[in-house]
């Protein structure tokens, strides 16, 4: 027998309680970003911890990333399964597009912050 296993959704209404993280992770190996209990839940909850490693792994290698000091990260997920990664300076300016080619990320995708070497939820900002 098949068990069908539905894809992981995320609740918008659980993702604004994270408001403050009172625990923080290190990502193993970009070791100066840490990320917060939101970006942690949302890694766990549909197995998105390639996004953390995306954005961190960025930070060493994008080099107009490197000084900025504010990042807005969006993950826009189309229908179609592939999606596109953005970094703008929270102004509108792009800093850095990533396509991705596939993804079951659930759409529309997700947005998180990056400041002061930390990754984290709008609502935790």
């Amino acid at each position: 027998m098949v068990i069908a296993m539905s894809n992981p959704q995320l609740d918008p209404n659980m993702l604004a309680q994270f408001t403050g993280s009172e625990r923080f992770y290190r990502h193993a190996l970009v070791r100066d970003v840490i990320y917060t209990e939101g970006v942690r839940y949302v890694a766990d909850t549909v197995g998105a911890h390639w996004l953390v490693d995306e954005i961190a792994f960025a930070q060493k290698h994008a080099p107009k990333l490197q000084n900025e000091d504010f990042q807005n990260w969006e993950l826009v997920v189309s229908a179609g399964g592939y999606a596109l990664l953005i970094c703008d300076d929270g102004n509108g300016h792009r800093l850095y597009v990533k396509q991705i080619a596939w993804t079951d990320f659930p759409a529309p995708g997700i947005r998180f912050y990056f400041c002061n070497d930390t990754m984290l939820l709008p609502s935790e900002y």
